[in-house]
């Protein structure tokens, strides 16, 4: 089947969607990535969607396909849904680019879903302007749009805190001073995405005010707070998080046992041994998985050359 008559079947509404020739999809050449465009608008709304959610999941399964130029002609989809899948299925790549349109898309986007999105995914070019991989020019341009974002006091919370922890990972001067703010502002949204901020930054001058935060009457803030002080890794914060082993709530039980495992130590590893010793079953699971991350970070050739021996698969 040649593109041309993929295309015409594609945009058919009576043809059955199948899922099993997107694959004519990746890699899709400049010209064909302009055909395709062109015929964008004609689809349907159902089979848009349908299109970006199964791209999602194919591209999530296969790392050899390629649907960027797919992703791309979905972010200027009209409808608010396809634009927000899109963002999501373009998560690997990397490109200044990408960068533009999801300033364009966080500055400009009616749909706040979509402004939100498109603040997480901005966290991960963050990430490369702090290590130095962007140019200056990009990357001051992405600070500021988060950072006008975050104080854009006429925008929906959500997306302000979006923004924030993105940001959390750059450690320009302004940025401890911005988050403090958030966490002081009164807003219990703000206020965990300031605790998901300190955790990007993975910088112990935070450690005192989150473990302060600890014994919060919020279950979610409790949660955000564990999994920051994983993301710090400091070991003498392991025995602060041993009392969230018995915390009532579930998901901040299994933060903690994961933050244990991302901090390591003697006293972590202990921890976590008697965990998976004695606790009950989802508690067993955690600690294993939690031991499992801990191994790897210490010695990641030694549970390469393990599971090579086992066929590929972990120690038991």
């Amino acid at each position: 089947m040649s593109f041309e008559e993929y295309l015409q079947e594609l945009a058919d509404p009576e043809t059955q969607f199948s899922v099993s020739k997107l694959v004519r999809l990746s890699g899709l050449t400049p010209d064909e990535a302009a055909r395709l465009a062109n015929l964008w608008p004609e689809l349907e709304l159902r089979r848009r969607r349908r299109l970006v959610e199964e791209l999602l999941d194919v591209a999530e399964d296969s790392v050899d396909q390629d649907y960027d130029r797919v992703f791309f002609i979905a972010l200027a989809d009209r409808d608010a849904e396809v634009r927000r899948h899109a963002i999501k299925g373009l998560w690997e790549h990397e490109g200044r680019d990408l960068a533009e349109e999801l300033l364009r898309l966080l500055r400009d986007d009616a749909d706040a879903a979509v402004r939100a999105e498109a603040a997480i995914a901005l966290g991960r070019f963050a990430v490369q302007a702090e290590f130095g991989a962007l140019p200056a020019t990009d990357a001051e341009r992405i600070d500021h749009g988060l950072r006008d974002t975050v104080n854009d006091t006429q925008e929906i919370v959500e997306v302000r805190g979006r923004a924030l922890e993105s940001l959390g990972a750059r450690s320009l001067p302004w940025v401890p001073d911005l988050i403090e703010e958030m966490f002081d502002s009164g807003d219990r949204r703000l206020r965990l995405s300031a605790v998901h901020a300190m955790g990007r930054s993975c910088d112990a001058v935070w450690l005192p005010m989150l473990l302060g935060e600890l014994e919060d009457s919020d279950a979610e803030l409790r949660f955000e707070v564990a999994g920051a002080i994983g993301s710090i890794a400091d070991q003498s914060a392991a025995p602060h998080l041993l009392a969230l082993l018995d915390d009532e709530d579930a998901e901040v039980q299994e933060a903690a046992i994961g933050a244990l495992g991302e901090i390591g130590g003697t006293e972590a590893k202990e921890a976590l041994v008697e965990l998976q010793a004695e606790g009950d079953e989802r508690l067993q699971d955690a600690a294993h998985a939690a031991l499992e991350a801990l191994d790897v970070a210490q010695d990641p050739l030694g549970v390469q050359l393990r599971e090579q021996t086992n066929g590929g698969e972990p120690d038991p």
